[in-house]
């Protein structure tokens, strides 16, 4: 199936101040964040990308327009409400040094699987949104551009913890021992026995290891009576055995 590059909005204000900014509408990137997203865009301009979808909230939209903004090819940001912040009720627009003092706190760090926000969403709910909206996505760009197809999806932080959790195959009580910096990109190739994570919380790392091997030759009829001789080769989703060469086991 194909690769997505989770890609979390550049800084905002409300981070830099220790404010939940959650689905409050009009939060944008500060001038460090709009900086950061043009970096990320850079490092995502020389791939293929055939999508990117993005979170309608517009911190995300301004980091997605970065990433189209710097390709040579006019691509249009998606917006899709299954990659929305999750939904903090009640705690939206406080300060994370007051909440740290509320007995839910100790829960959302130990037992998010048991968090339901006040007024807001249960973290299972968003979980559950976020992983089936990516493989819903993933499924519908194999698709339309094949397997060997990269798109961009840009959220948010427990957005995208939640969706490398799943992926990693961890429960969502461990998915705070995940991070995600702002603007940072992390990785999953979703290939049919299993996704692949390929690059977590990444910032600044070259990402040309990604770019879609070309396909192999088709061997000829000696070449193939000596393969038939051979084991049969490993499927394209299976893991490498013994470490494998990194992303060109993916090839």
């Amino acid at each position: 199936m194909t690769t997505v590059l989770l890609l979390r909005h550049g800084r905002t204000q409300a981070n830099l101040t220790g404010v939940l900014a959650g689905r409050t509408p009009g939060v944008e990137l500060d001038d460090v964040g709009i900086g950061q997203a043009a970096a990320s865009a850079e490092r995502i301009a020389p791939l293929p990308i055939a999508s990117v979808v993005s979170s309608p909230l517009r911190r995300c939209r301004q980091t997605a327009k970065a990433v189209v903004d710097a390709r040579a090819e006019r691509l249009p940001v998606i917006a899709e409400a299954g990659l929305i912040e999750c939904g903090y009720g009640s705690w939206t627009g406080r300060k994370l040094r007051e909440l740290a003092k509320e007995d839910l706190w100790r829960t959302v760090q130990q037992q998010p699987s048991a968090v339901r926000f006040p007024d807001g969403e249960a973290m299972t709910e968003m979980s559950a949104r976020a992983t089936a909206t990516i493989r819903t996505w993933d499924a519908k760009i194999a698709a339309e551009h094949g397997d060997d197809a990269i798109w961009v999806a840009v959220s948010h932080g427990d957005v995208i913890k939640a969706i490398l959790a799943d992926a990693l195959g961890m429960h969502l009580d461990s998915f705070q021992r995940i991070m995600v910096d702002p603007a940072s990109i992390s990785v999953i190739h979703y290939a049919a026995s299993r996704p692949f994570v390929l690059r977590m919380n990444t910032v600044g790392q070259d990402l040309a290891s990604l770019m879609p091997k070309p396909a192999p030759k088709k061997p000829g009829r000696k070449s193939a009576k000596k393969k038939s001789a051979r084991q049969p080769a490993a499927r394209p989703s299976d893991a490498a055995v013994g470490g494998g060469m990194g992303a060109d086991d993916l090839a």
